[in-house]
């Protein structure tokens, strides 16, 4: 699945579209500040793929800081026989420089 970049990612949180997002990101960067969605860290995420509450065939927004580990996380994902993936390019970082 082709990745997402930061202003289609803003387009679709602005328009209140139902997304799926997971972040990647330490439980103390999601705290810090977050779009929502579930949060399973890079580190944890194999062991924890059963506490995902998506269909296999379900679009899946993977974001982290610069998007790395997201880019890992699809990995990952789609290993697991996930099929619709997408990174988010640049990361949160790139979304919080958009939005500023």
């Amino acid at each position: 699945m082709i990745d997402i970049n930061a202003p289609e990612l803003l387009e679709l949180l602005q328009n209140k579209e139902p997304i799926n997002v997971l972040d990647v990101r330490e439980p103390i960067e999601y705290h810090t500040w977050n779009i929502g969605g579930l949060n399973i860290p890079i580190s944890g995420l194999e062991q924890k793929l059963d506490d995902l509450k998506w269909d296999k065939d379900d679009e899946i927004i993977v974001v982290c800081r610069a998007g790395i580990r997201s880019a890992t996380a699809k990995s990952i994902l789609e290993l697991n026989g996930y099929k619709n993936i997408r990174n988010l390019c640049g990361g949160l970082m790139a979304l919080q420089k958009i939005q500023s």
